[in-house]
């Protein structure tokens, strides 16, 4: 299985392709420097289409897009500015969509493939508790970017899931996280295996719950 990670340089998303290299599978792992082995600043339409011509013919099975920033942790509300905003919606929105985007005809060679896009419990409307509202409306507007994904794919035999990792121990979630980053990454796996065009469009817990929109 080839599988293409965005922001794997770091958290997450090292961890998933460390885990997935070790089950035996062909990953390309990218960031926005050099260190995951693929430069991919997934807001550049310029560094996407590069990209998707280096892997060009090569069939995607996955693609998890995992990139993000959490720029506004603990942030004031009077403190908010379009910079924080902008930077915000181009990483955790935009670059999801132009990732999709760019990919598509890779996934299109695969059998049976999938997209895995990595949200948040922040994106759910059910929750409310105040603050990080950048983050908080990025995650959101991609969780709304893979439920429709989810119908407009449907048809073509490509799942799509959207997860929330887990309050995890890395550096944007704190040191403070419930879990691990091998436990989430082991679990968001596990969900990826079980994905089918049955259950696309679902929004699961690291560890296989449904979670509220």
């Amino acid at each position: 299985m080839h599988v293409v990670i965005t922001g794997a340089s770091r958290g997450i998303g090292k961890e998933m392709s460390k885990q997935l290299c070790d089950a035996g599978h062909d990953v390309t792992g990218t960031s926005r420097d050099h260190s995951s082995g693929v430069r991919l600043d997934v807001t550049d339409p310029g560094q996407q289409a590069r990209f998707a011509a280096q892997i060009k013919d090569q069939p995607v099975d996955l693609l998890v897009c995992n990139a993000g920033v959490y720029l506004d942790k603990g942030m004031a509300l009077e403190d908010y500015t379009a910079e924080v905003w902008g930077k915000s919606l181009a990483a955790n929105v935009t670059g999801v969509f132009l990732t999709v985007q760019a990919l598509l005809p890779n996934l299109r060679l695969a059998q049976a493939p999938k997209i895995a896009i990595i949200s948040s419990q922040m994106a759910s409307h059910a929750r409310a508790p105040g603050g990080s509202y950048a983050y908080r409306a990025s995650k959101a507007a991609a969780l709304n970017i893979g439920r429709n994904l989810s119908t407009d794919l449907k048809p073509e035999g490509i799942a799509v899931g959207i997860y929330h990792p887990g309050w995890v121990r890395t550096d944007m979630g704190g040191e403070e996280g419930d879990i691990t980053v091998e436990e989430s990454a082991s679990g968001l796996i596990r969900e990826f295996d079980v994905l089918t065009v049955e259950t696309t469009g679902c929004f699961h817990t690291w560890d296989g719950r449904i979670h509220a929109y």
